[in-house]
Parts: structure tokens; C-alpha cells; sequence
């Protein structure tokens, strides 16, 4: 079972399946209901296309309704993060418990017994277990967004783009005349679509205006809630560049939830910005269990498409690791993803907690 989005890599993934000699069933999942007038989600026009490419290669297409589980499994926990001002990624928690979970227990009910999506990640297996692996295409690897992916999930799975780039998979759809084949990219949260962050999250989190303040307790201005700002995060401050007679952006430094208090500083590389150490809390394992012996040297990718970063794995502590890096962090992000890799291997990953200098 193909889970067919809509898009040009699902599409492929379909297609290499067939040729590869599979018997092949598409499905494809609607998971969010809230705003469907907006326009946002485009669903129908995603399901048009989805059927248009199982038409042309010859596969049955089923549709399927996960909306509830989204909303109980990601979507609630995607709130709660915010309303406590950390930043979560839900792609990561939507691949575990949408994609991986109930969509991998709806194929087994109907009798098949393989799920393959269009992420570009690879797959090996060895008498140790199931090993997920980096992507040939670097800018494209989805590794980072697969880490909380387990043995049994990844035992029914399959990653047939593993070893293409984009281009290639573009070449192949286009071969084959799929209508996806020249389709942009989707962006945005998973299964919920494009728009304007800060508007759509204002629905669900409530503003909660108050200061925007330097570190030495300067005023700048008002923010209209801590949750609608990351760290980093330059845009959407509205005030000036200006200070001590220093022309530099403003970037989001900290947020002090104590006194609803958002804390600023000038220049992309400010110190305030900058850590070398972190603590992951949660750490899930893909092998089940922590490697035997620490510390031990490793990288780490802190978000989405970042190069792979040189680390240390320090230490475990029930459910938590310490990695130290070799270079300087800019706006390690409570709330977001550190996930370990071994040379070529994901090896999991964690939330991150808290930084150090």
C-alpha cells in the first residue's frame, strides 16, 4: 500500500513498485478538517491528482479518513508544546503515529503487508535489525523527520526513493506521464497545508501580550505572545534596528515565560545565540535500546536540511543524553528535534530540553 499524497514522490514511489514487481494499492489519507473553506489544504485538488496517477498506473485507490487520530495524536500535543512557549516539529510525531501507525494498522486490516511512502530515506536490514539510512540526495534526506520510527514499523515499511535525487524522481514521473510530474513541492505543517503561521496558530493559542526587552532589561516594545515566536527568529518583531548607535537586525534570543517576557539581541552570530551543549529529553532509539558505550563521538542535525554536526554523545540518564559539539550552535530550539546519527545511520533522537554555553 502506496500512500499517494498527491504529489510527484509518492507518485514515483508507486511506479518503481510496479516495476520492481510488486502487486501495488494506493491510498490516500485526509487528515484535517478544520478550515476546509479556507483553501488552504487543497485535499481535493491533492486527491484529483492522486487519482489521476493511479488511473495511469493501473492501481486501485482507496481513501481514507484519519482526522481524528491527527487531532488526538499530534495536533493536541503540537498545542500543548506551544501553550508551554517551546517549538515542536508535528511532521516528526505525524510520521510516528499518521503515517507509520495508523496508516501502516489500516493496511494490515485489509490484508497487505508492506506500507511505502515517498520519503527519501533508506532502509537496511541485518541480522541486528532494520537500519534507517541517509538518502543519496542530501538536500533531500527525511531521516531527521523518521527518527521516532521503530523495528515492527520499519519492518512494514518501504523507501523506494532512497537511492534517487529529485531530479531523477522528476525524470521518471515524467517518463511515465504522470501529471505530478512537474507539481511544487508541498510546504507547511503536515497534512494541514500553507498559510500564515502566526494567523493560523492564534485560533488555537490566545494572545498574550508583553515585553520585548534586551538582556540589560531594556524596553523595545510589545509582542503579542510568546508562543508565536522561535528562537532565532528575526521577522515579525516590528521594532528598529537600532541601539547604542549599533545598526543590526534584532533576533529572538530567549523567552521568559516567568514575566511573558521576550528577550532580543543584535546580530545573527550574538553570543546569547550561540551553544555548545545540550540536553534531549524522551530519546528514542530505532534499535530499541542506547548504544553500550559512552561517550562516543557522533553528529547531530538539530533541524530539517542542517549539515550533519559533529558531536559527542556524553551521557544517558534514564531517558535523556547530553551532546557537547565540536562547532557552536545558533538558536538550539527547546521543543525541537536533536537526532543522532553513526556515519551513514540514524540512530534516533530526543526533545531538546535546555542549552549551555
Amino acid at each position: 500500500m502506496v500512500g499517494l499524497s498527491g504529489g510527484v514522490d509518492s507518485s514515483v514511489a508507486a511506479l518503481l513498485l510496479l516495476e520492481q514487481g510488486y502487486r501495488v494499492e494506493g491510498l490516500f489519507m485526509k487528515n484535517w478538517e478544520e478550515d476546509d473553506s479556507a483553501g488552504y489544504c487543497a485535499a481535493a485538488a491533492d486527491l484529483r491528482d492522486a487519482m489521476a496517477v493511479a488511473a495511469r498506473l493501473g492501481i486501485p485507490l482507496g481513501t481514507v479518513n484519519f482526522a481524528t487520530e491527527y487531532w488526538d495524536r499530534v495536533f493536541s500535543a503540537f498545542l500543548a508544546e506551544y501553550q508551554a512557549n517551546r517549538t515542536p516539529n508535528p511532521d516528526i510525531l505525524c510520521n510516528r503515529e499518521i503515517k507509520f501507525r495508523a496508516f501502516l494498522d489500516h493496511t494490515l486490516t485489509l490484508g497487505l503487508r508492506r506500507i511505502a511512502t515517498g520519503h527519501y530515506a533508506r532502509l537496511v536490514e541485518d541480522a541486528r535489525g532494520y537500519h534507517l539510512c541517509l538518502s543519496r540526495d542530501e538536500d533531500k534526506d527525511q531521516t531527521y523527520f523518521l527518527h521516532l520510527l521503530d523495528q515492527e514499523q520499519l519492518a512494514h515499511a518501504l523507501f523506494p526513493l532512497g537511492e534517487l535525487n529529485k531530479q531523477e524522481v522528476r525524470a521518471l514521473a515524467s517518463r511515465a506521464g504522470l501529471v505530478t510530474a512537474t507539481k511544487k513541492d508541498s510546504t507547511g505543517i503536515c497534512f494541514i497545508g500553507e498559510r500564515r503561521f502566526s494567523d493560523f496558530l492564534a485560533r488555537y493559542v490566545p494572545p498574550n501580550p508583553g515585553p520585548i526587552e534586551t538582556p540589560e532589561g531594556r524596553c523595545l516594545g510589545e509582542h503579542p505572545g510568546l508562543a508565536y515566536f522561535t528562537l532565532g527568529q528575526r521577522q515579525g518583531l516590528g521594532i528598529g534596528g537600532q541601539a547604542a548607535g549599533l545598526e543590526a537586525p534584532w533576533f529572538v534570543a530567549a523567552k521568559d515565560a516567568t514575566r511573558n517576557t521576550l528577550i532580543v539581541v543584535q546580530g545573527h552570530d550574538h553570543p546569547l545565540l550561540l551553544s555548545r551543549h545540550l540536553t534531549a529529553r524522551q530519546m528514542h532509539w530505532i534499535s530499541g535500546q542506547p548504544p553500550r558505550d559512552t561517550p562516543f563521538a557522533c553528529q547531530a542535525r538539530l533541524r530539517h536540511r542542517q549539515p550533519l554536526q559533529a558531536c559527542r554523545c556524553e551521557a544517558f540518564s534514564g531517558d535523556s543524553v547530553r551532546l557537547s559539539f565540536t562547532q557552536p550552535q545558533r538558536a538550539v530550539t527547546p521543543g525541537q528535534s536533536a537526532v543522532i546519527y553513526l556515519g551513514e545511520e540514524c540512530l534516533g533522537g530526543g526533545i531538546i530540553e535546555a542549552t549551555e554555553p
